[in-house]
């Protein structure tokens, strides 16, 4: 599942001339803790939020001990004076925003967001803003992930590619692990069950309860682990494509 999948397309956007009183009205309008601040082409310049303007509210008195010399090199400094002294959000936006291009997948967006600490991550296509990406936005994904998941494994898997009735196995998916457990007639089903599980799109750990009425893997020739008798043989003939949800 890629970030253009799951996105806000409708964005609130802010505009670098606005006032940091407008934005505030805007924020509690929208009930939103942030927006992209973009120019009149839809390039993004920044992001603004509530932390930025509260930094323009908070007391500067004291925050400099050392003086003057936040004048000449002190950068976090002088970021902090720029955002106290702010009155238009351009002046008190964040910059660069940190961005994701649409065609990303789901993984790569949530793992960008917990490196930086941030929220909300603005789209782009060619550069220019589509969408918005929030926490939010990823969870209720990853919830919709795991029943196509699941949906995935029951149709395509156990009852389309192996014959079995889905009922007669317990299956469940959560956060992207798949559990399975029940009886099936042979030790190389429930190996290719499996395996093929692991290819359902959305799956990410596989926690098997299986268990069988013969062992056949006893007929494996001596020095050919990686090949299963009977219903395992699959594997050895044939690479299943991904199973996609």
């Amino acid at each position: 599942m890629k970030v253009k999948d799951v996105m806000t397309r409708q964005v609130v956007t802010a505009r670098p001339e606005m006032r940091l009183r407008d934005l505030a009205l805007l924020l509690s309008e929208h009930r939103i803790s942030g927006m992209p601040v973009v120019d009149g082409s839809g390039t993004i310049l920044g992001v603004i939020s509530e932390a930025d303007i509260l930094a323009k509210e908070r007391t500067h008195t004291a925050a400099h001990p050392a003086g003057f010399t936040w004048l000449f090199g002190d950068r976090e400094a002088q970021d902090e004076l720029r955002q106290h002294a702010a009155t238009t959000v351009g002046a008190a936006m964040t910059t660069p925003a940190v961005c994701i291009d649409q065609d990303r997948p789901l993984r790569d967006a949530a793992a960008l967001m917990l490196d930086r600490g941030i929220n909300r991550l603005p789209v782009t296509m060619n550069g220019l803003l589509v969408g918005i990406l929030t926490r939010a936005d990823l969870v209720r994904a990853y919830i919709r992930r795991d029943g196509e998941a699941l949906e995935a494994i029951r149709d395509e898997v156990i009852r389309r590619t192996m014959w079995l009735d889905p009922d007669d196995l317990s299956v469940e998916v959560r956060e992207g692990i798949a559990r399975i457990g029940g009886t099936v007639d042979r030790r190389s089903t429930a190996t290719i069950l499996e395996r093929l599980i692991r290819l359902v799109d959305g799956i990410d750990v596989v926690e098997s309860d299986l268990r069988w009425e013969l062992d056949d893997t006893a007929t494996l020739p001596p020095d050919d682990t990686d090949r299963e008798t009977g219903a395992a043989s699959l594997v050895a003939r044939e690479r299943p494509r991904p199973l996609r949800g």
